[in-house]
């Protein structure tokens, strides 16, 4: 499936459907809190499962209980449909 860069009034559509996601820089972002470092690494690995089966890998960093992510598409040379479908499988995960 070909992907197109959504213009900003798609994108700011598509984002209001996400809970806790923002726009920043030209990507979408969220920052996630977890108990413990475990629950953390198990989500980040759950989404990497995710994510490879998608072709489409976030930009993320992890310290502790914390998983900041930024998703956008790089071929596209910003927000595709990509990077909402994946944010809307870790929200998902974590329940909102």
């Amino acid at each position: 499936m070909t992907q197109r860069k959504l213009t900003d009034e798609e994108a700011r559509t598509a984002l209001s459907d996400l809970e806790g996601w923002s726009l920043e820089n030209g990507k979408i972002c969220r920052k996630f809190q977890f108990p413990n470092f475990v629950a953390a690494f198990g989500f980040m690995s759950q989404v990497a499962l995710l994510a490879e089966s998608m072709n489409h890998h976030p930009e993320w960093f992890n310290v502790y209980n914390r998983v900041e992510v930024s998703l956008s598409t790089h071929d596209v040379g910003g927000l595709s449909e990509k990077d909402f479908a994946l944010a809307h499988k870790m929200s998902g995960l974590v329940g909102s």
